[in-house]
Order: C-alpha cells, then structure tokens, then sequence
C-alpha cells in the first residue's frame, strides 16, 4: 500500500506553500501588531494554545474562572515544558523564559491589554457566545477575537459583538502545542488585515495555517463525517470493527475509526442516561466503556494501552445489527477502503464547489498534517486524481453512496482536481 504515488512529495511541499495565501489578500496587506496574546480556558485545549504563544516568545494572559482550574492547567504546562526539556526538544533555559511570559489570572477584564484573544471553552454555541459578548465589552479597539471551536458557526458567534470584522476562528488541533495544523476559519464579515495577521502569526509559532469558510465542521472535520457514517455501516452490515480499523492501519493511517473514537472518548457528547440507549454509542458508555480513559471503550485495553477487540463489544454490535435488520455477510477490506475513503473524496469536492477551501490542495495539507493521511498518497484529492475520479465515482455508485456533482462532473470531461 505504501508505494509513493507519483508526484507525491512535490504536491505535499506545493499545496503547503500555497495554503499560505488568501486568494483575494494582497500579500502586501499590512498586519496588526501582536504583543500580547489572551486565551480564555486553562484545560488541555487552553494549556496547549497558550503554549505554541510562550515558546515563541509572545506573552500570554490566561484566564480561567476558579483557582484550581487555574493553577491545574498552569501546573499541566509547566509539567509539558519539563517533559519537552527531558526529552532534549528544547532548551531549559528557553523553557523557563516561556513559562515566564506567562500571566494566569482569574480577571476576565485583564485581557483588555491582549491584542488577540482566543476562547477555548466548552463547545456550546451559548456558552461561546456568551464569552464573546463579555469580551466584545473589554478588549481593545484593534483586538482580533477568534474562537478555538472545531463544529460551531463562527458568523454566529461573531453575531454577538459589535466587530464581527475581528472575529475569527482558530481551530487548533489536539494536543495543540505538538499538532501543527491550524484551520484559519473565516467569518463572513471576517476582516482581511484580521486574516492576514493570523496567517502570519500561524507561521511564527510553528503552525501550518489553511483558511476554511464557514460550515459545520470545516474542512477536516466535515470530511471526518462520511467516513464515521460509513464505518458505522459496515459493522452493522457483518464488517468486524477491528477490520474496518486494520484496513485504515493498512493503508497508512495511524489509527482506524474506532481506535480514534477510543482515544477521544466513546463518551463525547453523550446524554449521561445509562437507561436511555438509542445508539451504539448509547449502548457502549452505559456499560462504561468510555474509551482508553476506562481502559474499555470499543477495545479493552492493557496497562500500555494496547487493544484487544471486546467480546462484549461483538455481542453489543450484533444486537444492534439485528436490530437494523441487517443481513450480514463478510466484507473484504478493498470494500472497506473503498466505502471509508471515497465518501471523503465526494465531500471534498462539496467542499471545493462551495468555496470552503480554495483549493484541493489546502484539502491535502489539512488531512496529511491533522487527521494523519498518509504522505505516500499526497493528500486524498491528490490520491483521487491518481487513481482516476472516475474509479471513486464508480466505486460511490456501486456502493449506493452519493456523489458530489464536481466530481461527477470532472470524472465525466476526465478531468482531475489539480
């Protein structure tokens, strides 16, 4: 599977560069001086984003709401700079100077004197809202407020403030001081010397920034969706869930599906009711298998935090495949690539017709560099060109999935995404 599709690693370094650029900003646009930095929410997000900002030697202002979620994501970072320092990533020195530019307070009008200011609490459209309206009341004139939400809509958000031009989203990606992907989420009112100061500023700490618009999901995360939906699918069909996530390992990725939904937590977003079960999900947490965090989730898993598939899990699964009325059958593992990945690509595509990305390229950077897309591919639209948009069509079709009028449209003329 790991042959480098030709043109690979030119495309990635290309794509890299270009995702840099905003089509209609002229690259002369003059950028807002940035001296101070606010991040509002210490927990493992928070800690993370406040990091990339000290270690680049720009102060930070964080900002929690009680004393013990504050000196907690203090002491977290501080304990992240010593592991960095042991395992000889930087400097002790630098990382003393770090911590040093760093002011955790719990005034919330402190963050008048920051000239950015990024949220990352709860993701809760009213909890977000109401943070920004508070902040729209206190910072400074110039100041850019971007919000850390990875779902939410950023012109709503903005909606709520008197500057929807200096309101932006910042999505970055967990653990956001190792990640290097940062989707630059552009408002509709979203201002350009805004845009072009947080592009800037992406690069000076370490970041690879892509703009998306505004959707649910944004790129990365939007494309996520069709690919869950179809894992979902398998394994109610007869696919064992450990075959779906060896046939992703197979193919390059780091982790399958359910592996992911493991490390996340199985008990993201649930409803909290062990009597209430409407879901697979529904039916795993209420038996507390909440992931790698209660070393069951859709494996069990060992003191290292090595899987071994669940027998529980099986029976769980068969209950609701029965359920569905599913007949089931064995599902060979081109099948399951097929059915996991080409969804991706007819999103992608979606994605571009809509002018959420600019181009299939800044697609390519956020998967290879977010969400562990293998590099030997260039990216899934490179891959889809590769293997022919007319084979991803064909494959769609004879697995009844849908197919995004662009590429339709470009399979048809037998023309490519690049």
């Amino acid at each position: 599977m790991s042959e480098p599709v030709p043109g690979a690693r030119e495309h990635i370094d290309a794509a890299r560069k270009a995702a840099a650029q905003i089509d209609d900003i002229p690259a002369d646009t003059p950028l807002l001086p940035i001296e101070r930095v606010g991040v509002i929410g210490a927990g493992t997000m928070g800690g993370g984003i406040t990091m990339n900002f000290l270690t680049a030697g720009i102060p930070v202002t964080i900002v929690e709401t009680s004393v013990e979620a504050l000196e907690r994501g203090v002491a977290t970072i501080r304990r992240n700079y010593e592991a960095t320092v042991k395992k000889g990533k930087l400097d002790a020195a630098l990382a003393e100077r770090a911590i040093g530019l760093l002011e955790p307070t719990l005034d919330f009008t402190a963050l008048a004197a920051c000239d950015l200011v990024i949220e990352a609490v709860y993701e809760n459209m009213d909890v977000k809202k109401d943070v920004f309206r508070r902040l729209d009341a206190i910072a400074g004139p110039g100041a850019i407020l971007a919000s850390n939400t990875s779902y939410l809509d950023i012109d709503e958000i903005a909606s709520v403030t008197s500057r929807p031009a200096s309101v932006l989203g910042m999505h970055f990606f967990s653990p956001a001081n190792v990640m290097k992907l940062l989707e630059v989420v552009r408002g509709k009112a979203s201002g350009k010397a805004e845009l072009a100061t947080v592009m800037a500023l992406s690069v000076k700490i370490g970041k690879i920034p892509v703009v998306s618009g505004v959707c649910d999901g944004f790129i990365g995360n939007r494309m996520l969706s069709p690919r869950q939906k179809a894992a979902h699918d398998l394994i109610m069909e007869g696919a064992h869930y450990w075959e779906v996530d060896e046939a992703l390992l197979e193919f390059g990725f780091p982790m399958g599906p359910w592996q992911m939904a493991d490390l996340a937590g199985v008990d993201i977003g649930w409803h909290r009711d062990p009597n209430r079960i409407e879901s697979l999900r529904d039916a795993l947490c209420a038996v507390g298998r909440w992931g790698q965090k209660t070393k069951k989730g859709f494996y069990d898993y060992d003191e290292n935090r090595q899987r071994t598939p669940s027998d529980e899990v099986k029976a769980i699964i068969a209950d609701f495949a029965a359920k569905e009325g599913k007949p089931q059958r064995t599902i060979g593992k081109d099948e399951i690539r097929e059915r996991l990945l080409y969804p991706m690509i007819s999103e992608g595509a979606l994605i571009l017709a809509e002018g959420i990305a600019q181009r299939a390229g800044d697609i390519d950077t956020v998967w290879l560099n977010g969400y562990g897309w293998p590099a030997w591919t260039g990216g899934p639209m490179f891959w889809a060109d590769h293997i022919g948009l007319g084979t991803v069509v064909d494959g769609l079709t004879r697995h009844g999935q849908p197919v995004a009028p662009l590429l339709a449209a470009k399979a048809a003329a037998g023309e490519t995404f690049a």
